[in-house]
């Protein structure tokens, strides 16, 4: 009794009073949740079966969709997620420039006056880009668009979340999207901002470099623009950077206070232009009404380098109101709009096209009457690709046959590939270009395996197109031949057949209806293909997804036949033609573009031509082309068409492919049916050639050997020669380390 009255003892007792009460509520929690567990288990046991059974299902649905080959085209349509571009370069804010839209232009005392403008803000980011053991890193600058207004807290306490955020994200939106919708007005505005920030700012960065005494330093010393163009060049790669142009005249007359004929001198002094297309609805013509609203200056530069232009023109050819009108940077009929090629013509001292055919349909068609004022500034420069990604980086097996072969001068020097020549008749170098092809096509089948699930015959030609989806380029053609393959083996599936692997990759325009139906058709045309017992093995169709550089590195090398089938006179040059050849593969196509080229180099028995040529399209347009004719004298054709109208690759709505229909029957620009007949006969001969694996290789060789002529280092050469007025140089430069060890008057 002593000890229990204790203080300390009172205490342990209550203590553990306590815990008994403690450790029976914790056995009452523990009972509790277990009960409540089972309840829950009991109550939703069949929604989890149910949630785990439909993810086993379209699991199984998507692994038997890429067994078909059939990529889904929900999942095709859709933009990619989870991508989040990070800048691998260094952001340079000591550069950040403001560039303006909107506003009023003000006349003044000294000139016009841009005002009341929305600025946002260009920061740059320089990326480096290596040379090929040259001890040279050049810099690539890059633009990001960046509000100066910040994230508003004002209208965010308010309850207006959305507004909070909304100014920023509008101005930031400019750098965000590459290629916006331009089916409808905002779409096409945040396009033309686009072109004119990147233009914008890429200038300004120019102008100061240029005042610069000297490289990185920011004190001013040029005060004149007497040497402006040696010191500058600027190459406009097509229409879209043809804003260059006003915002160059802006700068020189409203902010350097040079008289406008000046400065007129100097921008064409300073300014070529490249085309890459002749299809007119390519060229861009922005609306007056817009450009008056977002660049309200700049429309009016356009004015008046057009009135002085025509000025010119109706001097050397009085009383040609005809010709006037066509040359005229202004379009009148309809919808007022600036033509930015005649633009980009009228202010350049050199204008090319990018293949020689390319560059002859520009002076007698496109652009004749301007070809008849300027003879002296047209030329062509012909396409080239760089030999160090597009075969020593990507296809190092075939690098290393070659340079146990002639050394290891091609990779700078490509024309060195001639030296392969006189070896296509050495039987084991062929029996070693064939392995490393074989090689190259295991990897790839590998891969498709694992990235579609579709099991592809590494022994069967591998059949490759793979480019911008777009009418004139005419996948749709392929895809004819590919129902009327199909066609041939179900009506006689013992007859002999060559198999085949058919891919096809690119993407199209995301306002470009009949570009993304025939990526659907495509598609559906793999699914009904490519699970079809009948057919087995010897027919396979795999439309690439998200075709890019990356991919195309895997599957280049691995090709066979390389498709370039554009209607004769609307291919620019193209490069995946001389990319496939350069790798081994050979070329079907028409005489377009750069083929006509490849041709020459490497001899008419080693490519395969087929349908009309330039002029041979040009005289059927003129006659009268109707589609209707050859699809009831063509009966693959007229089979492989109803059955697409039918329903036959789209069994839940026959409907589906009405569009891509309509456009074959009824408007076939690009003369696919015309060609149809031409076409498959040329592909009896692919199979046919195929067979004699001796005779394949051979072929295979001499195109490599002739890829000499379309290096992108003798293109740029031409440009710097010929366009930009400066000498190529060869020499390598010391390495830093070789610089810090040179003595001091060595380096004077």
């Amino acid at each position: 009794t002593w000890v229990s009255r204790m203080p300390a003892m009172k205490l342990y007792t209550r203590w553990a009073s306590t815990l008994k009460s403690w450790k029976r509520w914790r056995r009452m929690q523990v009972w509790a949740t277990a009960v409540l567990a089972a309840w829950l288990l009991a109550s939703w046991i069949p929604w989890l079966l149910w949630a785990w059974l439909l993810t086993a299902m379209a699991s199984a649905t998507n692994m038997a969709s890429s067994h078909r080959g059939f990529a889904t085209w929900n999942r095709l349509k859709s933009p990619m997620t989870g991508f989040v571009w990070k800048p691998v370069g260094k952001a340079r804010p000591e550069y950040m420039h403001p560039v303006n839209f909107y506003g009023r232009v003000e006349k003044t005392d000294k000139g016009f006056k841009w005002v009341d403008t929305q600025i946002v803000f260009a920061m740059p980011y320089d990326i480096p880009i290596p040379g090929f053991r040259n001890n040279v890193v050049n810099t690539m600058r890059l633009w990001s668009a960046k509000s100066p207004i910040n994230f508003n807290l004002r209208f965010f306490n308010n309850g207006d979340y959305i507004q909070a955020v909304l100014d920023r994200n509008l101005a930031e939106n400019i750098s965000r999207v590459l290629y916006p919708n331009d089916n409808f007005f905002e779409g096409k505005e945040l396009r033309l901002k686009q072109e004119y920030f990147m233009v914008a700012a890429t200038l300004h960065d120019i102008f100061r470099r240029y005042k610069a005494s000297k490289f990185g330093s920011r004190l001013e010393v040029r005060k004149t623009f007497d040497s402006f163009h040696e010191k500058v060049a600027i190459q406009l790669n097509d229409t879209h950077p043809a804003l260059a142009i006003p915002e160059l005249i802006r700068v020189f007359v409203d902010i350097e206070g040079l008289p406008f004929e000046k400065a007129m001198d100097i921008v064409t002094k300073t300014c070529a232009y490249t085309n890459h297309t002749v299809l007119p609805e390519a060229l861009e013509r922005w609306p007056v009404g817009m450009l008056e609203y977002t660049l309200p200056r700049h429309l009016q530069i356009i004015y008046e380098i057009n009135s002085r232009f025509l000025d010119k023109v109706s001097k050397k050819y009085p009383g040609d109101m005809d010709r006037l009108r066509r040359m005229s940077l202004v379009e009148e009929e309809g919808e007022k709009r600036i033509n930015m090629a005649h633009l980009a013509i009228v202010c350049s001292h050199k204008v090319n096209g990018v293949a020689r055919i390319h560059s002859e349909i520009l002076k007698k068609k496109v652009f004749k009457d301007f070809y008849e004022m300027f003879p002296e500034r047209f030329l062509n420069k012909t396409n080239g690709i760089t030999p160090r990604r597009w075969l020593l980086l990507c296809n190092p097996n075939l690098a290393d046959l070659i340079a146990d072969k002639i050394g290891e001068d091609w990779i700078a020097h490509l024309e060195q590939l001639q030296k392969l020549k006189p070896l296509v008749n050495d039987k084991a170098f062929l029996r070693e270009i064939q392995k490393v092809k074989q090689e190259n096509k295991q990897r790839l089948a590998e891969f498709l395996t694992k990235e579609t699930g579709v099991k592809v015959n590494p022994a069967s030609i591998f059949d490759m197109q793979v480019k911008r989806i777009h009418e004139y380029k005419r996948q749709l053609l392929n895809c004819l031949h590919i129902i009327a393959m199909y066609n041939r083996i179900k009506a006689n599936p013992t007859a002999p057949f060559v198999p085949r692997t058919v891919m096809i990759g690119g993407k199209a325009a995301p306002g470009y209806h009949i570009a993304k139906q025939i990526i659907k058709l495509i598609c559906h045309v793999a699914n009904v293909v490519n699970n079809d017992p009948v057919v087995g093995d010897k027919l396979k169709v795999i439309f690439l997804e998200n075709y890019r550089v990356s991919l195309a590195e895997k599957i280049i090398p691995a090709a066979d036949l390389s498709q370039q089938i554009s209607t004769a006179g609307t291919e620019a040059s193209g490069t995946g033609n001389m990319k496939f050849m350069l790798n081994g593969a050979l070329t079907i196509g028409t005489l377009d573009g750069a083929n006509v080229e490849m041709r020459e180099e490497m001899g008419p028995e080693n490519i395969f031509i087929f349908g009309m040529n330039e002029q041979e399209v040009n005289d059927l347009a003129a006659k009268g082309y109707n589609a209707m004719d050859y699809y009831n004298k063509l009966p693959e054709a007229k089979k492989a068409i109803d059955q697409i109208k039918g329903g036959f690759f789209s069994p839940q709505d026959a409907n589906m492919f009405s569009d891509v229909v309509n456009v074959l029957l009824y408007h076939d620009r690009f003369f696919l049916l015309a060609d149809f007949e031409s076409y498959l006969k040329c592909q009896e001969r692919v199979s046919n050639m195929y067979t004699n694996q001796e005779e394949w290789t051979k072929m295979a060789l001499l195109n490599i050997a002739s890829s000499g002529k379309f290096s992108s280092d003798r293109t740029i050469a031409e440009y710097a020669r010929e366009i930009w007025g400066v000498e190529p140089n060869w020499e390598k430069l010391p390495a830093p380390h070789e610089v810090a060890s040179t003595p001091v008057d060595q380096k004077k």
